[in-house]
């Protein structure tokens, strides 16, 4: 439909009051947020896509495949603006980078599950709102699938998966030796996040690089939440955003969605019923067939 429907846009100024020039600079203004808007979330899908190794100059040159001309400035711009910009050992947005916590080994492969709180999957991923990108931290129970931490924020910041992961521990209380799962993102590598493990006794296990395999429950969880969810509204702003993630968290995918990898259960109706056939406290010992190297992980807590 026409912008102006029947009339004329002279008359339209005249009717509103406002001068044609001023018309045609708001029709200006609100292309290039559109444009800006669009820019960013293909930046933020590349970046996403490769794990965040991309640095700018990568991603800029994946851009202008795509058939999007922006100069790698401009990526830089956006980059830095969204904390997206390829971080160094020591530079992991103003937290301490200890080396001898490179080798975290993937300890989520090699348990056999009897229980909750014995393995819990972490991830992030990003949500477009009308205007700015935000981001989102979820922490799940890999037994049940339930989701027991998350939160969003602006930024990549080591502040925003801590605070999913503070949200899991207070609402969970776990025992000593829990194993905590995530890709290899330098949020998970940051001084502040280990340190809340650390505190907790929680073994940290990490992904192998470049296989998005090792965390399929978590990306399966966000893909649920994108397509039932996110895409299915329009969010003003991240107030808005919070409200409806925590309606279908906690009211929706936690209580009543069922998982056919739970027999069709819900999460919490299933760790209600393993709880009452099981005779053993809630946390039951998982069995890890551990490698001589593993010994420097477990040496963490």
């Amino acid at each position: 439909m026409p912008l102006q429907g029947s009339l004329r846009i002279e008359r339209m100024c005249q009717l509103a009051q406002v001068s044609r020039a001023g018309f045609y600079r708001c029709l200006k203004g609100r292309a290039e947020i559109k444009e800006e808007m669009e820019v960013r979330s293909q930046i933020q899908e590349i970046a996403v896509e490769h794990r965040r190794r991309y640095g700018y100059r990568r991603i800029t040159a994946e851009l202008r495949r795509r058939g999007m001309l922006v100069n790698h400035k401009r990526v830089l711009r956006i980059m830095r603006e969204d904390s997206l910009v390829s971080a160094h050992p020591g530079t992991l947005f103003g937290t301490n980078f200890n080396r001898d916590l490179e080798v975290y080994l993937n300890l989520a492969s090699r348990m056999t599950l009897t229980g909750t709180n014995q393995l819990w999957v972490a991830d992030i991923t990003y949500i477009r709102l009308q205007r700015e990108f935000v981001y989102l931290a979820v922490i799940l129970d890999a037994f049940s699938r339930k989701v027991v931490g998350w939160a969003p924020d602006r930024t990549l910041a080591s502040r925003l998966p801590v605070a999913a992961l503070q949200q899991a521990i207070d609402q969970r209380q776990p025992r000593p030796n829990l194993v905590h799962h995530s890709d290899r993102g330098v949020q998970y590598w940051s001084g502040d996040y280990l340190k809340v493990l650390q505190q907790n006794r929680i073994i940290p296990s990490m992904s192998r690089p470049g296989n998005p395999y090792d965390n399929a429950s978590c990306e399966s969880f966000l893909k649920t939440l994108k397509r039932e969810e996110i895409h299915a509204n329009d969010y003003q702003d991240l107030g808005h955003l919070y409200a409806n993630i925590e309606a279908f968290i906690q009211q929706y995918y936690n209580r009543c969605r069922l998982h056919s990898a739970l027999g069709y259960r819900a999460p919490e109706d299933f760790e209600k019923e393993i709880e009452q056939q099981s005779a053993v406290p809630n946390f039951a010992a998982a069995t890890m067939s551990f490698s001589p190297g593993i010994g420097r992980a477990i040496d963490f807590i």
